[in-house]
């Protein structure tokens, strides 16, 4: 992978009723911080919430708008459990969708597993913040990093004012 052009602020934002409890170890949000920093990006924040649309929504909004993240990572509430709140939460607050990065995922998820079609994870922009739903477990989590990672950069340069040809940006 090419090195990145700076070093792109994220927050990795874990969502899990029992991992807020203390009543599960968080294995995702720390996998996806590894596999961040490894890849270059600074990785500013990183918080565990419970699977609250409102507490999701009001750090979504800090991140983006206070703490000027470029990048946000959520890991959890992806499903279809009445719990799973995280993409009502991520589309609640973004100015746009970036459906691409979701059905990118979602596909190669797939060639793994039949239950990916579960999977409602969605991708947005907010205040040149991208917003990125992964689902809950640590391996979906790292797979479907994994899918994305390489056409970060590139849509992150973008959203700071990169107006070079895209063909071009490699």
């Amino acid at each position: 992978m090419a090195a990145l052009p700076r070093a792109y602020r994220c927050g990795v934002l874990t969502l899990s009723d029992k991992g807020s409890r203390g009543e599960r170890e968080d294995t995702s949000g720390p996998r996806i911080r590894e596999m961040l920093q490894t890849a270059g990006y600074e990785v500013a924040e990183y918080q565990l919430l419970p699977d609250r649309q409102e507490l999701i929504e009001q750090l979504l909004k800090t991140w983006a708008d206070e703490r000027k993240l470029d990048l946000v990572v959520t890991t959890g509430g992806t499903g279809v459990s009445p719990s799973d709140r995280t993409p009502e939460a991520t589309r609640a607050v973004i100015e746009c969708e970036v459906p691409g990065l979701a059905e990118a995922m979602r596909m190669a998820s797939l060639r793994k597993t039949v239950q990916a079609v579960w999977s409602r994870g969605i991708a947005g922009i907010r205040n040149k913040c991208l917003i990125l739903n992964l689902p809950g477990s640590r391996k979906a989590a790292e797979e479907n990093l994994e899918t994305v990672l390489p056409a970060l950069a590139h849509g992150l340069e973008k959203l700071q004012g990169n107006t070079s040809d895209c063909g071009r940006m490699e």
